[in-house]
């Protein structure tokens, strides 16, 4: 086992950092005040080779590992959820996906023009009653022809109103329950694709997130991924690669309230000394840092796990129950902190608290990720080999070039 970061991830550490610094703190509470989202920092991103960082440089992408993207994300999130958001969905849940279970032409198509960040992507199965209950969806898909018909709504959809493209789900074959969905490329442009975002979100208000509507789209039959009937699996797939993004995010949120925490423990005084003198404070600021540090290890296992092409579904949902759960924790204790002023947002802990909420219960809620761990445990739950595995990250051919 190697704990140590190579040169190439502490200069990318350094460089997400430093964008965060430059280009999201300045303007992120304004920019949360007004549910403002800004699309040109997508354009910053991909001009660092961010929003394709662990894709192969044959198909765009910076030919960085599975942990490099942990890293963007972790940065990222320090300085607001919303860009790691864009980060997750973009790149794990829609590029990673098509990496694995697309054509050569569909790479060609869409997964190099995203991995440039010339394109956007996004992800669409949450329905409005369906969300861990994916087989509830309504969205059909229709073979006519050469075309699928589209039909069906999708909602709480990150980039909802900025993406070109999105890996869409919807049933080829109710009879067959969820081995009848299907997962398709949806472009923006077709006739009958419409969205609208929500407003009134309790956090990541800098996010462009909403619902997204197919009337009668006609889809290409060159643009279903993977085969008929592998949407769900296709689907669970891509799970495993947002839920780690998700995960490592939230390692940039413990991150960002222990900064904040320090800084005010040592600016803040009662009964003579400093705040961080009291023993009760230290116990918060010592549960983030343990919190931090064990969801670092959760995560960084499951990203090698990635990178040796294996099965990583059982230590992704524990990362990311545990991450986002000590996020949350995090957020909370970050606000009792400061005090009447974490209520305020003249501190930014009071963000952190509303935006932790949301990744502890999107891309799995932390009940349904402890059954999956209670049901591993118990041998009720096995993985099984994929038919189009995540490619492996392939550093000796890297190496030697």
């Amino acid at each position: 086992m190697n704990f140590d970061f190579s040169e190439e991830q502490n200069m990318l550490r350094n460089t997400v950092r430093n964008f965060v610094d430059k280009e999201i703190m300045p303007n992120i509470a304004e920019w949360d005040r007004d549910g403002t989202f800004d699309p040109t920092l997508m354009k910053k991103l991909a001009n660092l080779g961010l929003m394709g960082v662990c894709i192969p440089e044959a198909y765009g992408g910076s030919g960085m590992d599975y942990n490099a993207l942990a890293i963007v994300c972790e940065e990222l999130e320090r300085g607001d959820t919303a860009f790691r958001t864009a980060v997750s969905v973009h790149t794990g849940l829609n590029s990673m996906s098509i990496l694995q279970w697309g054509t050569e032409e569909q790479k060609q198509k869409y997964l190099v023009p995203q991995a440039k960040g010339e394109k956007v992507g996004a992800f669409g199965l949450t329905e409005p009653g369906a969300g861990s209950d994916v087989a509830s969806l309504q969205s059909t898909a229709v073979k006519d022809g050469d075309h699928y018909i589209l039909n069906g709504q999708k909602t709480w959809i990150s980039l909802c109103d900025t993406a070109d493209h999105f890996l869409v789900f919807a049933y080829t074959d109710k009879s067959k329950k969820h081995h009848g969905i299907s997962a398709f490329i949806v472009e923006r442009e077709w006739e009958g694709f419409s969205s609208k975002g929500i407003k009134g979100k309790l956090g990541i208000r800098s996010g462009n997130t909403g619902e997204l509507f197919f009337d009668n789209v006609r889809v290409p039959a060159e643009n279903l991924l993977g085969e008929e009937g592998e949407g769900f699996k296709i689907a669970m797939a891509s799970l495993d690669n947002g839920r780690f993004t998700v995960a490592s995010g939230a390692c940039g949120q413990i991150m960002a309230c222990l900064e904040a925490s320090v800084k005010y423990c040592h600016e803040r005084e009662t009964f003579g000394k400093e705040i961080g003198r009291h023993q009760l404070v230290q116990q918060m600021i010592a549960n983030m840092e343990a919190g931090l540090q064990m969801s670092r290890l959760l995560v960084y296992r499951a990203g090698e796990l990635k990178n040796q092409g294996k099965r990583n579904t059982r230590e992704t949902s524990l990362a990311k129950w545990q991450a986002c759960d000590f996020a949350n924790k995090a957020a909370d204790d970050a606000v009792q902190i400061h005090g009447a002023y974490g209520y305020s947002d003249e501190y930014p802990v009071e963000r952190y608290l509303r935006n932790s909420k949301a990744p502890v219960i999107y891309e799995g809620t932390r009940e349904v990720h402890t059954v999956m761990q209670a049901e591993y445990v118990l041998g009720y739950r096995k993985d099984k080999p994929l038919n189009k595995m995540l490619p492996a990250w392939e550093k000796e051919k890297l190496i030697s070039k």
